[in-house]
């Protein structure tokens, strides 16, 4: 049974924050969702003819699951925790739209060897890539547990993801056996017409081996001293996308480098000292809610998101992951996250109740976005937005930064600036529903409080300034008959 959302988790989450309980319930709320979304999966293709999902295929994921049941009887927390890894929701998300809706496309993005073949083929042959990667995960978490096994997988797109160990690549984009066979934390994985590869296991996460065909698993420390590591997921094909999801000046999935990847670790080994000078709840949030990240390419250089350093995105159905190009600093990651992390939360909450029932119309002004917003995008940019507020005064206030002491008043004085600016249109909506209402009231209680400690007049003036000017130019910009009115 899904977890109720109490009057006090909406009441903290709306004032854009969330104590120890309010965080457990949002995680609790997600992992039931996914455990119910991959249940609903195995009964879909249980119910899909054989000319969607042919036996064969219906077989091996029962066998999965199976594999899977004897990994949680082994070890039962981790084998838990590695089904709600986050990006394993695309994944399911993905394959139950094909299983049941096999006449519509199943995702803009084709499998690895779907080719050019047309309609009913192209989706059949995709889902069939996408249900061989769930053999894939559950001989790794199989193994993680301990179980022996041996199973034979399918390779699609020419690499081989085991989640949480590694991956291994496979000469051809042609479909490709690899047998693999677990015993005492050895893996040995067979490849027609090359050597075997063995992997070992290291404890609590990542594998190795000395062939040049397998690439390790990478992770951050933990956040906290006692945290888990944190995987830095640059091979899990289900990881993004070009142009997924849909955000504005989102780039593409990047693969890294030892050197991309030591330039991560110098951002993330500065970013709890970043979040602490905006309390101890932001760090505590972080190291909840965050289960991996995703790193995208740099930006173009021509665009805005470069001359602000990186771009970053989440996406519902990945919840506790965080995609973000590469970060110039520890204090900009920090920030990512808090943005990021909030997004995550009002798209919890907006699946626990009903928020609004506004179309989905792009006709709002939104200080932060050239283009007209729908209502929830609003909602959702203001609510997070909000929260880089209140990130960055608290770290003004706190001053133990003092590199950095202008550009958080800075920061904070435009954010606040924006949220003002469309926090009128949010609350002036006839569609908000009770809860959606008192969690926007909380939100102008937040706004208002942040308000009791100004920015110096120069930042706050510069950013009041802004705000017009971005107002004006968007009133010119967009047809007065497609918009709602200016508050």
């Amino acid at each position: 049974m899904l977890p109720p959302l109490t009057d006090r988790a909406l009441a903290e989450i709306g004032g854009i924050g969330g104590g120890p309980d309010t965080l457990a319930l949002l995680v609790r709320d997600q992992d039931t969702r996914r455990m119910l979304l991959l249940r609903a999966v195995l009964e879909a293709a249980d119910a899909a003819g054989a000319d969607v999902c042919p036996p064969a295929a219906r077989d091996r994921l029962r066998a999965d699951w199976a594999l899977l049941e004897a990994a949680e009887a082994a070890n039962g927390a981790p084998t838990r925790a590695a089904l709600c890894h986050p990006l394993l929701g695309p994944w399911a998300r993905r394959c139950l739209q094909a299983l049941t809706a096999p006449s519509r496309p199943t995702d803009a993005t084709p499998a690895p060897d779907a080719g050019a073949a047309p309609g009913p083929e192209r989706r059949r042959r995709q889902l069939l890539a996408d249900l061989a990667h769930f053999s894939a995960v559950a001989a790794a978490v199989a193994a993680r547990a301990g179980v022996a096994y041996a199973v034979r997988l399918r390779v699609h797109g020419g690499r081989l993801a085991l989640p949480g160990l590694g991956a291994l690549r496979v000469d051809g984009r042609e479909p490709v056996a690899v047998d693999a066979v677990h015993r005492h934390g050895r893996l040995t994985l067979s490849r027609p017409g090359a050597a075997d590869v063995g992997v070992f296991l290291e404890d609590g996460f990542g594998a190795w081996s000395d062939s040049r065909d397998w690439h390790p698993a990478y992770a951050l420390p933990g956040l906290l001293p006692d945290g888990a590591p944190l995987p830095l997921e640059d091979f899990d094909p289900y990881r993004a996308a070009p142009g997924d999801p849909q955000c504005y000046g989102l780039t593409g999935p990047a693969t890294l480098d030892d050197g991309e990847r030591k330039n991560w670790l110098q951002a993330w080994s500065g970013t709890a000292g970043a979040l602490l000078p905006a309390g101890e709840g932001r760090l505590t949030e972080a190291a909840t809610l965050l289960r991996c990240l995703v790193p995208l390419a740099t930006p173009d250089r021509a665009t805005a998101e470069a001359r602000r350093g990186s771009c970053s995105a989440t996406r519902r159905e990945a919840f506790g992951a965080v995609l973000s190009s590469t970060p110039p600093d520890a204090t900009r990651l920090a920030a990512t996250l808090v943005h990021e992390l909030h997004h995550a939360k009002l798209a919890v909450v907006s699946e626990m109740v009903t928020l609004h029932h506004a179309d989905g119309q792009a006709r709002y002004f939104a200080p932060w976005r050239p283009d007209p917003r729908p209502y929830d995008g609003l909602l959702q940019g203001a609510y997070a937005h909000l929260a880089l507020a209140d990130f960055h005064q608290r770290r003004a206030l706190d001053g133990s930064d003092r590199a950095h002491l202008d550009t958080d008043w800075s920061q904070f004085a435009r954010y606040h600036a924006q949220v003002g600016a469309a926090l009128p249109a949010l609350v002036g909506s006839a569609e908000l529903t009770p809860p959606g209402r008192r969690l926007v009231e909380f939100m102008v209680a937040a706004h208002v409080r942040m308000g009791e400690h100004p920015a110096p007049r120069a930042h706050a003036v510069r950013a009041l300034e802004y705000v017009r000017t971005a107002r004006r130019l968007w009133a010119r910009r967009v047809p007065q008959e497609t918009r709602a009115p200016l508050a």
